[in-house]
């Protein structure tokens, strides 16, 4: 090969890898490492180097270690002492937080105890302020990989207990399942049952802890962790809402006894992709299976792309248009301090889009958790502050100690975090639009941070109408044309949408009449004029099949075009055959006329295809409007106008 040549190809190859994304294929891998004396083990992860995203914070890994007793860290290197002598399997979850490769896959690993030589062993902790029933996930769900969701529950009476434990998951709200349950550990004799939910529809009517069905995203509206009596209604309002349910029946949890279950959920490729709906997990908790008292806990999670613990998400990804006006709408602003020391100043600059009604504005919940700030003075306590301005609504969290993830001796990573909750109703008039806002996170004076977008969308609905007009064919003789039919389309779209119609017109006309001289000689040799008139009267039973992209001006005039199929479904021809013979070759004296007439029925005779051209003028997105139509046929000259009245519900 040629010297320039040679260049030429490295240098054509070098510009190739650097314009080509080469797609990660790459497993990158953690090992689980530990240093062991008799019944103490230190452990210690052994991970890959992280990839930086440009513009993000520094990367970081979180852990969950699952001990292989029932215990679990969430520790970078947890130290624990084993109560009993045996073979106990560690597993390891690894997030890799603004990193730009793929979390890294551990293998379980076997720790052998021959010796006890420590005996500071302690029980499961208590389940601190989350009355005996706390579900939490090693990280956010992103598509196509593996998450850990961690079911705590205590025994909190004065006596030995046998109960259940319900996990449900996948909302019927969404196509396609979003999670896939590869696996679950248990470490106390739970065992999985199989169970029939059924419970009497009429059991609900009376409860108004019940707020909306599967259409739209207003779940039950729990508080963190409830205390419930009726285990039925809340069995039968969890299955409607979830497609899936694991069922784990657990016997003799001794008074103040706390207990792990670990589940291993593959989130499936089809997941939903909107990186601002929340989903969620159910978990229903009865202590004591001879009694329906129960606890309810809710797991919200957030679609993500990648781990990021800045974050905005909301419950408005896919509503039901009919049904929100006075329905609240949450969103939810996640952030971490990653910094080497404390936030004392949280200020969170978050996007309002028009729709939303301001003055509805409230607060569900924050943490750290604190009271409001007084208005007109300066706090001199941790508060949290709210400016309302025409875009926007400002938070800002004065006077609180937030931990950073890379602080010394800060070794819970959850404890660097917090949250701001809120909701608003829509305002008085609102469009069917997608809306998508984001905060700007700024720890005391550093650079903001910038969330993703968080959408709200709303399902399309369907929208009948009914539909019922004239038409005029300018070609046809004598004709009368009228129709009554039927539209499909979304429910009060804002401005582009389709339509799909079905009319059944009844048409009549006279076809042109056709007259034909003819001259025959009698038995006296006189010339006769013979003329025959052919007239025809046609009737048919027609459906026009329009299929049209509309567009709404604004919520008075609407437009269209679109094709239509025209069918002749029954198609009658009267025949009128008149004979008239005169004396002479002229048309002088009229010697005889005879009449007769030919009736001809056919079925499926004839179809067309045209364009068609609309304009309507009323209500243009929901209930009654006039409208006038021209459609123009391909293959004859049949063109007609068409004027109608619709309305839609």
């Amino acid at each position: 090969m040629k010297p320039q040549l040679s260049v030429f190809f490295i240098l054509f190859s070098i510009f190739s890898i650097g314009q080509t994304k080469v797609k990660d294929t790459i497993t990158r891998r953690a090992n689980i490492g530990f240093t062991q004396n008799g019944n103490l083990v230190n452990f210690k992860p052994e991970t890959p180097p992280l990839i930086p995203i440009a513009g993000a914070p520094k990367p970081s890994y979180s852990y969950l270690w699952e001990l292989g007793d029932g215990h679990y860290s969430k520790e970078t290197e947890p130290k624990h002492v084993y109560k009993n002598k045996g073979t106990y399997t560690a597993r390891l979850a690894v997030t890799n937080n603004y990193d730009n490769g793929k979390p890294p896959a551990t293998r379980p690993k076997k720790v052998a105890v021959n010796d006890i030589t420590d005996n500071n062993y302690k029980d499961i902790a208590s389940i601190a302020d989350q009355n005996g029933f706390t579900i939490i996930k090693n990280c956010d769900p992103i598509p196509d990989q593996e998450m850990v969701v961690v079911v705590s529950y205590q025994n909190l009476e004065s006596y030995v207990a046998s109960g259940k434990l319900y996990l449900f998951y996948n909302e019927k709200e969404f196509k396609h399942n979003n999670f896939e349950l590869s696996d679950f550990r248990t470490y106390a004799g739970e065992r999985e049952v199989q169970e029939k939910l059924v419970a009497a529809v009429d059991d609900l009517n009376d409860s108004n802890n019940y707020l909306a069905s599967t259409e739209g995203n207003f779940k039950t509206k729990y508080r963190n962790t409830t205390t419930e009596e009726d285990l039925d209604a809340s069995l039968l309002d969890a299955n409607k809402i979830y497609h899936n349910v694991s069922i784990l029946e657990f016997d003799d949890a001794n008074p103040g006894e706390t207990r792990n279950v670990f589940y291993t959920f593959k989130t499936t490729p089809e997941m939903i992709k909107d990186t601002s709906a929340t989903v969620t997990m159910r978990g229903i908790f009865v202590p004591n299976r001879s009694y329906k008292n129960h606890k309810i806990k809710k797991l919200e999670m957030e679609i993500v792309t990648s781990h990021d613990p800045n974050k905005m998400g909301s419950n408005g990804s896919f509503m039901n248009y009919r049904l929100v006006r006075f329905k609240r709408v949450n969103f939810k602003t996640r952030f971490q301090n990653n910094g080497e020391g404390p936030a004392r100043k949280i200020r969170l600059e978050t996007d309002i889009p028009d729709m939303f009604d301001k003055k509805t504005f409230q607060i569900e919940s924050m943490y750290p958790e604190c009271p409001i700030c007084p208005k007109g003075e300066e706090p001199t306590v941790s508060c949290l502050d709210t400016i309302i301005k025409q875009k926007q609504i400002i938070f800002t969290f004065k006077n609180i100690y937030l931990p950073g993830s890379e602080q010394k001796n800060v070794h819970e990573k959850d404890s660097t975090k917090g949250f701001v909750k809120y909701s608003m109703k829509f305002g008085e008039d609102f469009h069917k639009v997608k809306t998508k806002s984001r905060t700007a996170i700024i720890f005391d004076k550093n650079e903001p941070i910038i969330t993703n977008y968080a959408t709200t969308r709303f399902l399309p609905g369907i929208s009948i109408g009914a539909k019922a007009g004239y038409n005029f064919y300018p070609d046809l003789d004598k004709s009368t044309s009228y129709f009554v039919g039927a539209t499909l389309s979304p429910f009060k779209s804002y401005r582009f949408y389709w339509q799909v119609e079905w009319e059944n017109a009844l048409n009549k006309y006279n076809s042109d009449v056709n007259v034909v001289d003819a001259f025959n000689t009698n038995a006296n040799g006189t010339r006769q004029l013979v003329r025959t008139t052919t007239s025809t009267e046609n009737k048919n039973i027609n459906w026009e099949i329009p299929i049209l992209i509309r567009y709404n001006i604004n919520n008075y005039i609407g437009i269209g075009a679109g094709i239509q199929a025209n069918i002749n479904v029954s198609s009658e021809q009267n025949q009128m055959i008149k004979v008239d013979t005169y004396e002479g070759d002229k048309e002088n004296f009229l010697i005889s006329s005879e009449t007769s007439s030919n009736k001809i029925k056919n079925t499926f005779t004839d179809y067309k295809a045209g364009l068609l051209f609309d304009l309507t003028a009323g209500f243009a997105r929901i209930g009654p409007s006039l409208g006038a139509r021209y459609v123009i046929n391909f293959e004859q000259n049949f063109n007609y106008f068409q004027v109608y009245g619709i309305w839609k519900f």
